[in-house]
């Protein structure tokens, strides 16, 4: 079994990973920490808790030059809070190695960041929009840029960042290496990948069926009239240490949000409409446990990794399997036993049955009594 010294990361950055009770690397960061090292572009496809932001966090911090006084990493993310994350496991590695790090995302004080920018920047975490906002105005420069990482590629085009991409692309150096790391590789990702790549290195994990057999899984078969119901139901038969509840859109998180509140549950709601200042107060509660229940859509929650969760309620049945799968995995981690609880009415049949094809289990129902 490989060590991360095998992979050639510096003993500093070795002892922060313990630290924070990481010994030995996952696939796949064992498939592409040497290649990234390398200077090699590369196209990984891995799902969320694979462990892929260390697989090009580690090896970046690697190449990074502390001496040389320009902005030399720049890690283009869809959403404030993957940002937020990559930001985090970014300044636990600078204990390890200490270069500057800006993370810029919208409704962060973009005055705060101009100021940092003038501190010389050796590494930016950024979403497109706040990127181009500063490449606009001059007050960054990617001219001196060696890599470049496209993180959650298919999240990026599923948001509509394409154009966004192609634009912050052009202000980049002529010669960089580029990193691309996606849940999914479907036809749209491998096309703006290869657009800007050079004899890409190709790393695919199998999907984590496995993780699956650690998920208890069950459904109840209710109508939107009764879901609420049935909902508050199973929490107060479950009362899990920590939770979190998916809905389809910001409309029913908010409603779901006041319905639970009213009735004395410890919750709080997570969308894109939520202020980021307030969005990062309620992450930061949640990963402390002092929120019990955590309600939120599937693009707010993209790259959400919250030890401690041991129930995932589906409210709202996702739109395909692969969310599905998506939401679940967020739960039965590392050996833990997970359960997850999904809450159809008649009109979601079709879905369940795709869903059901795909994991080749038939889901077990469960009895909820309203009496």
């Amino acid at each position: 079994m490989m060590n991360f010294k095998d992979l050639g990361i510096n003993k500093d950055i070795i002892n922060v990973l313990k630290n924070s009770g990481i010994n030995t690397p996952t696939e796949i960061q064992e498939k592409s920490i040497i290649h990234i090292k390398e200077g090699r572009d590369l196209i990984a496809e891995a799902q969320t808790g694979t462990g892929k932001t260390l697989a090009f966090l580690l090896p970046i911090f690697e190449n990074i030059s502390p001496n040389i006084n320009t902005t030399q990493v720049l890690i283009i993310s869809p959403t404030r809070e993957l940002a937020i994350q990559i930001t985090e496991e970014a300044m636990k590695l600078k204990e390890g190695k200490d270069i500057n790090i800006l993370a810029a995302y919208g409704g962060k004080d973009i005055g705060s960041q101009l100021k940092k920018l003038k501190n010389n920047i050796h590494l930016i975490i950024a979403t497109p929009g706040r990127l181009l906002d500063h490449l606009r105005r001059k007050t960054i420069n990617l001219k001196n840029l060696k890599t470049l990482v496209l993180d959650e590629a298919d999240q990026m085009l599923l948001m509509g960042f394409k154009n966004e991409v192609e634009e912050i692309m052009k202000e980049t150096s002529k010669k960089h290496q580029v990193l691309c790391f996606s849940a999914t590789m479907d036809s749209q990702v491998k096309k703006l990948a290869y657009r800007y790549m050079k004899d890409p290195v190709v790393v695919s994990i199998e999907k984590e069926e496995i993780t699956l057999n650690n998920i208890k899984q069950q459904v109840v078969e209710t109508t939107d009239r009764w879901k609420q119901d049935s909902l508050c139901k199973v929490l107060d038969e479950d009362n899990p240490f920590m939770a979190i509840i998916f809905c389809r859109t910001k409309r029913r998180v908010d409603n779901l949000e006041a319905a639970l509140h009213q009735r004395g549950y410890n919750c709080a709601k997570l969308h894109s409409d939520i202020l980021q200042s307030k969005r990062e107060r309620i992450m930061k509660s949640f990963r402390n446990a002092d929120i019990q229940y955590l309600i939120a859509t599937d693009v707010a929650a993209r790259g959400l990794d919250v030890s401690g969760v041991g129930h995932i309620y589906n409210y709202d049945i996702p739109e395909n399997v692969e969310t599905y799968i998506h939401r679940i995995g967020r739960t039965g981690r590392a050996g833990e036993e997970g359960y997850t609880c999904l809450f159809i009415d008649p009109k979601n049949k079709n879905v369940l049955d795709e869903i059901e094809k795909e994991i080749k289990l038939t889901i077990p129902r469960r009895d909820v009594n309203l009496d």
